[in-house]
C-alpha cells in the first residue's frame, strides 16, 4: 500500500511540475521586463540555446503571432484583443474559484458543489486552460504552445485523479454530484465517468492523446505564423527587405528604400541579406531587435507591473506608446510634453507633433541562412535564418535624408536571449 500511495504522489507531482513548465515559459516576458530578467536567463538562455542549435527544435524558440509589429490586418487584431480577453476572465475565475475552496474549506462545508461548482467540478483547470490560452497569445512563442498542449492533457490527469479520491472520501453524494454537472464545461449531455477509473499516463491510449492534443494545439500555432507572415508589410530593393512596426508607415518605405544607397550607410554590405525595422524613433520595444540604448532596457526601468497592466489592457496602445510617455502617463504628466523633452533626435520645437512626427527610425538585422543563397521578404522569418542587429538610421521621410547612422553591437538589449522577429 506504502509502494502504491508513493507512486500516486509521484504522479501528481511530476504532473504539476510539468505545468510549472508552462508557466515558466509563459511568464517569460513578464519576467524579461522586470529587474530579475538577467537572474532568470542565466538558469533558461542555456536551454533556448540548446533548442536553436537543432533544426528539429529550433522552431520552439520562434513566434507564431505578431509581438512586436502591430496587427496589419482584423483577423490579427482579433486574435490579440481575444489574448487580452482570454487572460482577464483565466484569472479573475481562478480567483473566485480559489476563494470559493479555501472558504469553504476554512468553514468545513464539504464538497464544493457552490457558486461555479454547482455547473462544473473542475473550474479552476477550466479557468487556468482559458487563462493559459490567453497567456500563449500574449507571448506566443511556439515552446509556449508546446508545454500549453501538454498542460491541458495533465489537467485531464489531475481531475481524474482528485475524483477517484473525492469518491473514496465522499462516496455516494460526491457520485450524485458528478451526475449533475460537467467536468471542465457546464454538463450538456450524459457523464458516463461517473465512477472515475485509474488513469495511466503511459497507456498507449493516453500517449496518442496527448499527441493528439499537441498535433492540434501545435499545428494552430503554425497556421496563426502563416496568417502572419503573409500579412507583414513588406517592401523590397536589392537585398533589403523593410517591415513596417506601425501599419500606416507602409507609404514611407519607398522613400526610406531610395535614401539607402551603399556607401552611404557605413554598416551594409551588397553581398549580405538585410531586414529593415521601420519604427517611430522613440518605439518602446526597439531593444528587443538592437541594442540602441539603455531608454529601451525595459527590465532596468523598474516599473514593471505598469508595463505589465499596459500591455495585456492596452493590446495596440503600449506598442505606439513611448518609454518617455509612458512614465509620463504613470506619473501624470502631459505625455506629449514628455515626448518633446526626451526626442531620441534631440530636436527640441515646441510646435512639433510627435504623434505625426517625419522621421522614422530603421533598425538593420543582417539575415544569414545555411543556403548561402540571396533570400528576402518572408524568408527573412525562417526557422533557420539567423539575424544579427548591425545598425539602425534616423531618415527624414519626407526629403529622404539620412540625419543619423549608428553601428550597434551584434546582440539585442536582451544580449543573446532569442527575442521576437515580428
Amino acid at each position: 500500500m506504502k509502494t502504491s500511495g508513493f507512486r500516486e504522489w509521484g504522479k501528481r507531482f511530476a504532473a504539476r511540475g510539468s505545468i510549472l513548465v508552462f508557466f515558466i515559459m509563459a511568464f517569460e516576458v513578464m519576467i524579461m521586463i522586470s529587474p530579475f530578467a538577467f537572474f532568470f536567463y542565466s538558469v533558461f538562455n542555456p536551454i533556448f540555446h540548446w533548442l536553436d542549435a537543432y533544426p528539429a527544435t529550433r522552431w520552439l524558440t520562434h513566434f507564431f503571432l505578431p509581438h512586436m509589429i502591430l496587427p496589419p490586418n482584423l483577423t490579427l487584431k482579433i486574435i490579440r484583443i481575444s489574448g487580452s480577453v482570454l487572460f482577464v476572465i483565466g484569472c479573475t475565475a481562478f480567483i473566485i474559484c480559489a476563494l470559493q475552496v479555501y472558504l469553504g474549506k476554512i468553514f468545513k462545508r464539504g464538497i464544493a458543489n457552490r457558486g461555479i461548482y454547482r455547473f462544473v467540478r473542475h473550474p479552476q483547470y477550466s479557468s487556468l486552460g482559458i487563462w493559459g490560452v490567453g497567456m500563449a497569445i500574449l507571448w506566443p512563442r511556439f515552446i509556449v504552445l508546446a508545454t500549453l498542449s501538454m498542460m491541458f492533457f495533465l489537467y485531464y490527469f489531475l481531475a481524474k485523479d482528485e475524483e477517484k479520491r473525492m469518491v473514496i472520501q465522499y462516496g455516494d453524494s460526491y457520485r450524485e454530484y458528478m451526475r449533475n454537472t460537467g467536468m471542465f464545461l457546464p454538463k450538456i449531455w450524459g457523464d458516463t465517468s461517473i465512477v472515475p477509473a485509474p488513469v495511466n499516463l503511459f497507456h498507449p491510449k493516453k500517449i496518442f492523446a496527448l499527441l493528439s492534443v499537441m498535433a492540434v494545439v501545435i499545428g494552430a500555432g503554425f497556421v496563426c505564423r502563416s496568417v502572419t507572415l503573409n500579412s507583414l508589410q513588406l517592401k523590397s530593393k536589392d537585398n533589403i527587405t523593410l517591415v513596417s512596426i506601425m501599419p500606416e508607415d507602409i507609404e514611407k518605405d519607398p522613400t526610406i528604400l531610395n535614401a539607402i544607397k551603399y556607401g552611404s550607410v557605413g554598416f551594409l554590405n551588397k553581398n549580405n541579406d538585410y531586414l529593415g525595422y521601420e519604427m517611430p524613433v522613440d518605439y518602446i520595444m526597439q531593444g528587443m531587435i538592437a541594442n540602441t540604448g539603455a531608454v529601451h532596457h525595459l527590465y532596468k526601468q523598474h516599473h514593471t507591473v505598469q508595463l505589465i497592466i499596459d500591455w495585456v489592457l492596452h493590446p495596440f496602445e503600449h506598442l505606439r506608446r513611448s518609454p518617455s510617455a509612458q512614465m509620463a502617463k504613470m506619473n501624470n504628466i502631459d505625455p506629449a510634453m514628455a515626448r518633446r523633452h526626451h526626442c531620441p533626435l534631440g530636436i527640441h520645437n515646441q510646435n512639433m507633433d510627435c504623434n505625426n512626427c517625419k522621421y522614422r527610425r530603421v533598425i538593420f538585422v543582417e539575415v544569414d541562412n545555411p543556403s548561402k543563397k540571396h533570400i528576402s521578404r518572408e524568408a527573412l522569418f525562417g526557422f533557420n535564418t539567423t539575424r544579427i542587429p548591425v545598425g539602425f538610421i534616423d531618415v527624414d521621410t519626407k526629403t529622404g535624408q539620412i540625419i543619423n547612422q549608428k553601428r550597434v553591437a551584434s546582440k539585442t538589449a536582451w544580449s543573446d536571449v532569442p527575442t521576437p522577429a515580428i
